[in-house]
């Protein structure tokens, strides 16, 4: 039986050759081409640099000018509850927190605002996710948007998004946000139907949210969007039927698609393996609700601009998540933050008590510093044309010589199998092949590695 996707949290990888990227004949390629999809989180090819030179090699990164606009993203690590799906909670949400938080990180971005890095070129797209950055209080979520258009080079169409959930966000917090300068708040609803909100650990009713939703639109001040997951315990093609046709009825910009993970050793796993919750969809049911749902709202009007994304209106640009398929520089603010420039990724310390003695000291508070691969360029060109439907063979092959030849094979084999079709240089995904998208990108990637010279050790180099 093929199963959801598990991910190992500790290696987070795969691993397998290319051989197991072939689809049988004769089998049904939404729901049998491959055994399961890949987990690859970002950065698993890069290589960690020597903590001992990380300091030095940062702060050349900070002190050089950047000549591409780049994308901000400020994390904020608390949230309420840990929802049993999540894979990302950190820290229960304590009150008291928030202004302490905020003067942290309004403090950094001070502190680099004059940086080369930082100064020297726009900022097209800021997301403050989380964690839940939307139970943080309305004035200092409104004073962190705040800094950030005071600090930073902030474009004059830049995307700034608030994530968050339904629970303790309200109209007046809403306001206060977008009159701070958001303009998009995307929202994990996962599913409207209380029962499965309940069991997930979600705290409204799906009437509460949808009510919530369709205030926020009502203000028509920024681009509201949501998550829906499918796959979830218990989910029926009728409850997900029906969370589509609500989530299509009051008037969202846009919709996220996204296939549930569950997490190895994380909550949702254990309650299952304990029998607390029914089992979770199979990749098969996973791919027919994939499916369904695109069906139904490209039906309704909805136009799907990426695999997981469908939007309703032209205010909805998505911008955030289309510079991060493509590789665009991203600087990290805040607690836990991630980020990648010039060749370099890192995330800052997480715990505050740790990132104030580094501050104190005059240190960088971060770490992880890694470099990014060879292939780095020719994997985001890669990752963002398959997330968008289209690949341009030609395009990568210029980036790393040899990839249009060594990958006609796998090409062809995914064409016959009904994944999509290669004419005129490009590689079209089929609804199917954009189902097994990131199993696709996963043998593509492992491809260019082997067409890519050996990493240097960097260890003891800048």
């Amino acid at each position: 039986m093929i199963h959801a996707t598990v991910i190992d949290m500790k290696s987070g990888t795969a691993g397998p050759d290319l051989s197991a990227f072939l689809v049988p004949s004769g089998v049904d390629p939404l729901t049998q081409a491959f055994e399961r999809r890949p987990f690859a989180p970002p950065g698993h090819a890069s290589r960690p640099i020597d903590p001992e030179e990380a300091e030095a090699i940062l702060r050349k990164v900070y002190a050089t000018p950047r000549t591409q606009a780049a994308a901000a993203y400020v994390h904020v690590p608390y949230c309420q509850n840990h929802c049993l799906f999540c894979g990302f909670f950190q820290n229960v949400w304590r009150p008291e927190a928030s202004a302490i938080y905020v003067d942290d990180v309004v403090a950094e971005l001070e502190r680099h605002a004059e940086t080369p890095l930082v100064a020297s070129a726009p900022i097209e797209a800021v997301y403050i996710g989380g964690g839940t950055p939307t139970a943080l209080h309305a004035g200092d979520l409104a004073r962190l948007i705040a800094a950030l258009r005071t600090y930073l080079p902030i474009a004059p169409d830049c995307e700034i998004t608030v994530e968050g959930r339904s629970f303790d966000f309200g109209r007046a917090k809403a306001l206060a946000a977008v009159e701070a300068g958001a303009n998009r708040f995307s929202l994990g609803v996962q599913t409207f139907d209380t029962g499965t909100r309940r069991r997930l650990g979600r705290k409204l009713s799906g009437d509460e949210v949808a009510a919530f939703l369709a205030e926020l639109v009502a203000l028509d001040r920024a681009s509201i969007v949501i998550d829906l997951i499918y796959g979830l315990p218990g989910q029926t093609a009728d409850t997900w039927r029906t969370d589509i046709e609500r989530a299509a009825e009051i008037g969202l910009d846009g919709i996220s698609l996204y296939a549930l993970n569950i997490w190895r050793g994380g909550p949702l796993a254990k309650a299952i393996e304990a029998g607390k919750l029914p089992a979770a969809g199979d990749l098969a049911a996973q791919a027919h609700a994939y499916v369904a749902a695109l069906d139904r709202l490209t039906a309704l009007g909805w136009n799907q601009v990426a695999q997981a994304h469908v939007v309703r209106s032209v205010r909805e640009r998505n911008r955030y998540n289309r510079m991060m398929k493509a590789g665009s520089p991203c600087l990290p603010f805040g607690p836990g933050a991630g980020g990648h420039v010039h060749g370099h990724r890192w995330r800052n310390v997480i715990d505050m008590e740790n990132r104030g003695e580094m501050i104190a000291a005059g240190r960088l508070p971060a770490e992880g510093l890694s470099r990014v691969p060879p292939f780095h360029r020719a994997q985001s060109v890669l990752s963002a044309g398959l997330e968008a439907g289209e690949l341009v063979v030609s395009t990568i092959d210029a980036l790393a010589p040899g990839f249009a030849a060594a990958a006609q094979p796998l090409f062809d084999n995914w064409a016959a199998a009904g994944l999509g079709s290669l004419a005129d240089g490009r590689f079209r995904t089929s609804r199917a092949g954009a189902f097994w998208m990131v199993t696709l990108a996963s043998a593509l990637t492992s491809l260019l590695a082997t067409l890519s010279p050996p990493m240097t050790d960097h260890r003891r180099t800048a």
